[in-house]
């Protein structure tokens, strides 16, 4: 989807995108800024830090705590508390500026580095890099750098959730399975979940521009996203929704499933 979309739908250039009505987008990479910034907020409203640690990081770094002044020294303290390493800055105090290191007493731990980032109510796994490899009589994986894959020989407790992708390897590198999906002989010689071989340069920061520009089509659409999900938190996709200037028109309410809630939602225009 790219700004181009709706001038060339209408410049009757082909082949044209189907998009007339509307579209959905889940857990939506937006804006690099906004998305990354909410994570101190997040993990105070999730109660991940304490309200003094939230306080002081507030109180200290002005609401930027994605790329904090390098030396604001009270800020960057209060940001080590929460995470030295997810927030993408690295704590360096140069004696340039005259100051001492910042050092953590041990009871001030990160509060957040051993948190599953995927779903953080789920156990932080151990992962291995390892590479399936398929032979009629059995399946090994063997340790590679392609592709990163729990060990199979091993799993212990508690469960994992990547354990549930382990056999989406064995399934997609099967002959049979890439036949039925008429998939070219000899095109996919070792499948992929995550393909980090391709090489791009990532150079936009943000696409907050097209969805304001497919609301101005009226294009409606519908952003969904998990409340336990600390990469991409819901809280930066409330605030692109809102700078959106859309308007209200069903207020925060709960829906259910078969008489249970199931989630929270707003409706705007």
């Amino acid at each position: 989807m790219s700004g181009d979309t709706h001038p060339g739908n209408e410049a009757g250039v082909e082949p044209r995108m189907l998009l007339q009505k509307g579209y959905s987008v889940g857990n939506p990479v937006t804006d690099a800024h906004k998305d990354n910034n909410e994570k101190v907020p997040y993990a105070h409203r999730m109660a991940l830090i304490s309200d003094e640690y939230f306080e002081l990081a507030k109180s200290s770094c002005d609401g930027e705590y994605m790329n904090p002044d390098p030396i604001n020294i009270r800020c960057l303290y209060a940001l080590r508390l929460v995470d030295e390493v997810k927030l993408n800055y690295n704590i360096v105090i140069s004696s340039v500026f005259n100051y001492a290191p910042v050092v953590l007493a041990r009871n001030q731990a990160q509060c957040t580095s051993h948190i599953n980032e995927q779903h953080i109510l789920e156990p932080k796994c151990k992962l291995i890099s390892s590479r399936p490899i398929f032979s009629r009589s059995r399946q090994l994986f063997l340790e590679d750098d392609s592709v990163d894959l729990i060990s199979l020989s091993k799993q212990e407790k508690p469960w994992c959730r990547h354990y549930n992708y382990v056999p989406s390897y064995v399934w997609a590198n099967s002959e049979t399975v890439q036949e039925a999906l008429q998939i070219r002989q000899g095109t996919i010689t070792d499948w992929k979940r995550f393909n980090r071989s391709l090489s791009y340069e990532e150079d936009v920061e943000s696409v907050f521009t097209y969805h304001q520009l497919l609301n101005e089509k009226s294009i409606q659409a519908l952003a969904y996203s998990g409340d336990h999900d600390m990469v991409m938190l819901y809280m930066g996709t409330l605030k692109w929704i809102c700078d959106l200037n859309l308007t209200l028109d069903e207020d925060w309410r709960s829906w259910t499933v078969d008489g249970q809630v199931a989630r929270v939602q707003v409706i705007q225009l």
